[in-house]
Order: C-alpha cells, then sequence, then structure tokens
C-alpha cells in the first residue's frame, strides 16, 4: 500500500513557469514513484487537515513572506506545532522552513547577504551525516535554491544538519520526524534555469551575473530520491 502524502501549500509558481512544469504540488509528486497525494492549498483558504489524515505531509515553498504574516500563514503555526508535539512525519521546505522556525520559537527574517539563487553545494554536519533522512546524500552536496529570506534563528532544540557558507540553516530537524529544509529537492534544472530567468531583472539590479548563474546550473544531489526518501519513511 503506498503512503498517503498530504501537500501543503502555501502559494503559487510564476505563471509562465506553472504553464510548462505544472505548480508546486506536481514537482514533488514527480519526484516519487509511488505514493497517494493529497493537495491542500491553505494559501487560498483551505483550513488544514487533521495532523493524522495522511501517512506524512510535504509543506511547500511559496512567493510570499514569512514576515508578512498573513492569516492563512498564521492560522499554519498552530497545526506545525501539532504535528511535531504528535510526531508526524512533516518535510518542510523553503517558506514552511522558515515558518516552521517561527512556529516553535525561532525566528524568520530578510537574509543579511540578498537573495541566494541557483544550484549550490551544502555540507552536511555530522548530524546530518546520521539523519535519516539526509544520511542519504554525499558530505557535500548540490541544491537548488531561491530564497531571500531564512530561518535566522533555530527553534530551542532544534538539531543543524546541514549549512554552507551563504546560509548556516540549510536543514534542521525537530524531535524526530519533523524535517526543514531551506533547498528545494524537488526542483529540477529545468525548473531551476526558469526561476533565474524569472528574477534576471532584480539579480541585474544586485549586479549578479546572471549569466555565471544558467551557466553553473546542473542536476542536483538533493533532487535525487530525496522526497522519496521521505515518503518512505512515511509508511
Amino acid at each position: 500500500m503506498s503512503s498517503r502524502i498530504g501537500i501543503i501549500k502555501t502559494g503559487t509558481t510564476h505563471p509562465r513557469l506553472r504553464s510548462i512544469f505544472g505548480d508546486f504540488e506536481t514537482w514533488f509528486q514527480d519526484s516519487v514513484g509511488h505514493a497517494h497525494f493529497t493537495t491542500y492549498d491553505v494559501a487560498g483558504g483551505v483550513k488544514p487537515p487533521p495532523t493524522d489524515a495522511c501517512d506524512g505531509f510535504i509543506v511547500t515553498g511559496s512567493p510570499a513572506m514569512v514576515t508578512e504574516k498573513a492569516p492563512w500563514s498564521e492560522n499554519l503555526k498552530p497545526w506545525l506545532m501539532q504535528m511535531v508535539e504528535q510526531e508526524r512525519p512533516v518535510l518542510a521546505v523553503c517558506y514552511g522552513h522558515q515558518l516552521l522556525a517561527e512556529a516553535l520559537g525561532g525566528e524568520a527574517g530578510w537574509h543579511p547577504k540578498g537573495r541566494e539563487i541557483g544550484t549550490v553545494a551544502i555540507n552536511l554536519t555530522q548530524a546530518g551525516k546520521e539523519d535519516l533522512l539526509l544520511s542519504a546524500l554525499p558530505a557535500t552536496f548540490s541544491a537548488q535554491v531561491t530564497h531571500a529570506q531564512s530561518a535566522l534563528k533555530l527553534p530551542p532544540g532544534a538539531t543543524l544538519l546541514a549549512s554552507n557558507q551563504y546560509e548556516p540553516h540549510q536543514a534542521y530537524r525537530v524531535g524526530s520526524r519533523a524535517w526543514s529544509v531551506q533547498f528545494h529537492p524537488e526542483f529540477t534544472a529545468d525548473i531551476m534555469r526558469g526561476y533565474i530567468f524569472e528574477a534576471y531583472e532584480k539579480l541585474m539590479a544586485a549586479q549578479i551575473p546572471v549569466k555565471g548563474l544558467l551557466a553553473a546550473v546542473d542536476h542536483a544531489d538533493a533532487n535525487h530520491h530525496l522526497v522519496q526518501r521521505f515518503v518512505d519513511l512515511c509508511d
């Protein structure tokens, strides 16, 4: 029997990317072999489901900012707290990563160095090398990223799993079954290029070499079975 995975949708991608690749929930579904997915569009007004409605949940990224404190986003915090307290499997990605930190007593905000975008190298901590989810990755692995805000302060008791020079909190775990990643394990190289093209005006205004970013985009280690591994852990 395949796992029942709930996707907590916290926004939607750029219209042009959506017309080519589908939306956030599609990218996660395309990352796995066998699972039954149900999407809960909380940004669109759907209430968070009961924490036992699925075997595990994935919280997506979003074009919104956690610091905007939209009502739907604030309403998701108690649900995230319940997921952790009940030790229900959850994978929080990008926006979800930052929101989980805030929900549990950490802090989200604007990254002091500005936007991180493209295919980057990330290092596992010793705890990351021993983690049930991330231990499948190389000690230094590649991942697709795009974020202007980040988890500036991790929640009390969180275990840091991965970091790089740009972003010290690339991944953490709270308890035994709540994982949080700033990077995007659901992004293919083509989706990553699409995000760079969509952001090119802002990147050029910030004197970030867009041509170099595009040239450096490659298939990422984090895109290889990481979402599938989470789904398998939900069994």
